[in-house]
């Protein structure tokens, strides 16, 4: 039953993940919550197993949705290129940072994150777009804090990559897209990471490397590939403003979900 809800889990995750260049994480971290929940695992270490797990579907899900906008000319790849450099020093920290937080503490802090960027996407909250994209040291510089930011909240870093972009003037459909390449390598160095920092975890259960939970990467993984290309199509049929007010829409009912 459970890798039947695993497999339903990777198919929303694969549309967000192609629809807002986001890895699905944003969703994926409370289903897997609620999940290890019911399964039993042990307290301590089961909002961490959801994060490191999150992370590691991240992978699959933004392949295909990083070849689809591709495709369509949408990906800023000199941008993507500089951010992925601080982006892999900062997932590094950012889950060593996460290994150090109580499980519930985690979860309190992966909700109000979730609200305050739904607030300030509804609200649209932000400097005015007049800004171009920074130099080398300023991608960055962004690439890091959002690198370690991700890797805490179990994310593919588009809540954080997407906001930036469109800030410094990029048109919403690139940067969405430049945002799920860019979940690329949050997802492999965070994932690694909590591998490793996991590794010795006596709490785990049977099928875990790490902080990582196998069968539910599995199924997730199985259906997210495809969806994330579906995802990804819509996304350049919508409108901006429609596809800003949804992902609002969807981080506020996360953050909800976490803190009740």
């Amino acid at each position: 039953m459970e890798f039947v809800l695993y497999l339903l889990l990777g198919a929303c995750a694969g549309v967000l993940a192609g629809l807002f260049g986001v890895g699905g994480g944003i969703i994926i971290v409370p289903v897997l919550v609620f999940s290890f929940t019911l399964q039993g695992f042990d307290a301590s270490i089961l909002t961490h197993l959801a994060v490191g797990t999150s992370l590691a579907t991240i992978v699959f899900t933004s392949i295909n949705a990083v070849l689809e906008h591709h495709r369509k000319g949408a990906v800023q790849w000199p941008v993507f290129l500089w951010m992925t450099v601080g982006i892999l020093i900062g997932a590094g920290i950012g889950a060593k940072t996460a290994s150090l937080i109580q499980g519930p503490m985690l979860q309190k802090i992966i909700g109000v994150f979730a609200l305050l960027v739904s607030l300030q996407m509804a609200l649209d909250l932000k400097p005015k777009a007049s800004r171009g994209i920074p130099g080398k040291p300023g991608l960055i510089a962004a690439g890091g804090v959002i690198g370690w930011a991700s890797a805490i909240f179990g994310i593919g870093g588009g809540s954080l990559t997407v906001p930036f972009l469109t800030w410094r003037s990029l048109p919403m459909q690139k940067a969405v897209a430049t945002s799920s390449a860019c979940g690329l390598p949050i997802a492999l160095a965070s994932a690694l990471s909590f591998m490793i920092l996991g590794w010795n975890e006596t709490h785990l259960p049977a099928h875990s490397l790490g902080y990582v939970y196998l069968p539910a990467l599995v199924g997730i993984a199985v259906t997210s590939m495809f969806f994330a290309r579906f995802g990804a199509r819509l996304a350049h049929k919508l409108s901006p403003r429609l596809l800003k007010r949804l992902f609002a829409a969807l981080l506020f009912c996360v953050g909800l979900s976490f803190l009740i």
